[in-house]
């Protein structure tokens, strides 16, 4: 534990962590809706094998599991937290 943190740079972790988790999910859902357009658009599968879409079709399968694993890593750092500081408080 730093003792003398500002509170500024106390809740940097979480703001990293929360854009993390963000930008995570956000891209799966973007790659998501991207590949459903392509194939109302008509684009037929062997379209679909040429690059960059095997990419695009793949990053949700691995986005999502990854930005569920940042989320409850998220929710432990600011329990933990949230926890140090109301201990902090009584005392």
């Amino acid at each position: 534990m730093v003792p003398h943190e500002s509170p500024i740079s106390a809740h940097r972790g979480e703001r990293i962590l929360a854009y993390m988790v963000a930008s995570a999910i956000g891209l799966s859902i973007f790659a998501f809706v991207a590949v459903i357009i392509a194939h109302f658009a008509g684009l037929s599968t062997p379209a679909l094998a040429n690059p960059p879409w095997p990419t695009v079709i793949i990053l949700p399968t691995i986005g999502l599991p990854i930005g569920l694993a940042l989320l409850i890593a998220l929710i432990v750092v600011s329990g933990v937290r949230r926890g140090r500081e109301a201990k902090d408080a009584r005392n």
